[in-house]
């Protein structure tokens, strides 16, 4: 495919990807909903644009427009609105939701924008915004035939090897969903354990353990290195750290699914309601979990608005 893309939404993840690949020689035109953000990539080479007319005018047809937006109505009514994509792309456009959005919903969005001739793709994306901008980790869904078409994109924007399609309207949404609620789980464990060893009559050092733990341990993963990089940067304490946690949608999301298939799912269920508990209960549990969040994610580390 040519290297132009059109990108909406310059947060955390969204600039992460711009930069990814215009150092990888793509042309990137940007739009964002505060003027001063595009203004300021257009500093580090991207093309800015100041509108969606301008974004679209700017693209060479067949046009592929990402979306780097949050979930629900924002993709709704960049899409569907009075001057929403769906009004200005040519039939053989193609629209990608990159969004963390419910699977269901991109059903429903597949069959609304179908009827337009314009082509429109899932795709989950992890791995924060430091993966976003050196390589993510990238979940496809949709026809394959559009995935193998756009595959250069998914393979520039990832990790090698970092990116695989799953056959179905929604399925890389839905992949990217059940990953979420994993990671709910994983870290509620790691929570868990290091408040244990925390209120032990040893005195341990919870950065040694952090630090011993992610040397060729059972549990070595990205999840115990960002603990322990928040030790280092806010103390054993985690002093400013809210032990409210914020939650987005897809842990619940994951849940209701599991019930409805008749999956029990209970160490993701508790996870998601100690969350929810964490609002009116806030400890150094909870703490742990938003020291987690704000490292891979750069999430707020003072209490943030629920999105569900």
């Amino acid at each position: 495919m040519r290297k132009e893309i059109g990108l909406i939404g310059l947060g955390k993840m969204g600039a992460g990807l711009a930069r990814n690949l215009r150092g990888q020689g793509w042309q990137v035109v940007a739009f964002n909903r505060t003027a001063q953000v595009t203004r300021a990539m257009e500093q580090e080479g991207i093309i800015g644009a100041y509108h969606l007319e301008g974004l679209v005018q700017k693209l060479k047809a067949p046009r592929v427009v990402w979306l780097m937006l949050p979930s629900g109505k924002p993709v709704d009514e960049m899409i569907f609105g009075k001057v929403g994509l769906i009004h200005l792309l040519s039939k053989g456009d193609t629209i990608v939701d990159g969004a963390n959005s419910y699977f269901k919903d991109t059903q429903a969005r597949y069959k609304k924008i179908a009827k337009t001739g314009i082509r429109f793709i899932d795709v989950g994306v992890s791995g924060g915004p430091g993966g976003a901008r050196g390589g993510a980790c990238i979940m496809v869904g949709g026809p394959k035939k559009l995935f193998k078409e756009l595959e250069p994109l998914f393979r520039d924007l990832s990790v090698p090897e970092g990116y695989a399609h799953f056959e179905g309207l929604g399925a890389g949404h839905f992949v990217k969903m059940v990953h979420n609620g994993i990671e709910y789980g994983m870290m509620q464990a790691l929570a868990e354990g290091f408040a244990v060893l925390k209120k032990s009559p040893y005195h341990i050092d919870l950065k040694r353990a952090a630090g011993i733990y992610n040397r060729g341990s059972v549990i070595e993963s990205r999840l115990v290195g960002w603990l322990n990089s928040a030790f280092k940067e806010f103390g054993i304490d985690l002093k400013g750290v809210d032990g409210a946690v914020g939650y987005t949608g897809e842990g619940e999301w994951t849940v209701k699914i599991a019930k409805k298939l008749q999956v029990a799912v209970p160490i993701l269920e508790g996870s998601f309601k100690f969350r929810v508990g964490s609002q009116k209960n806030p400890s150094y549990t909870g703490k742990l979990l938003s020291a987690m969040r704000n490292q891979f994610g750069g999430h707020a580390l003072k209490k943030a608005p629920i999105r569900h």
